[in-house]
């Protein structure tokens, strides 16, 4: 049986390496980080500036009480690639 288009997402999906930078949790425990969760290899891609600008971001999403927080634009491009489903 032929897999759905949203069962092949989650599939592929899986198969990244998908952390935070530092390796420990980003929002659960007494030692989340507050990090953004990438790729590992979008997380290579991307300097120490822009992960921190990243990681500043979903931390004020998180301080505001939202779930979801959109990535400055120059580093949404940037690891864009990495996130695609192939």
């Amino acid at each position: 049986m032929a897999l759905k288009a949203p069962q092949k997402s989650l599939k592929a999906w899986t198969k990244q390496k998908w952390r935070t930078k530092s390796g420990k949790p980003s929002t659960q425990g007494p030692k989340a980080t507050g990090e953004r969760y990438l790729p590992e290899k979008a997380i290579k891609a991307l300097s120490k500036e822009e992960y921190a600008a990243t990681t500043r971001a979903k931390r004020k999403a998180t301080r505001a009480g939202k779930q979801v927080a959109k990535q400055p634009k120059k580093i949404q491009a940037k690891t864009k690639r990495y996130r695609k489903m192939k």
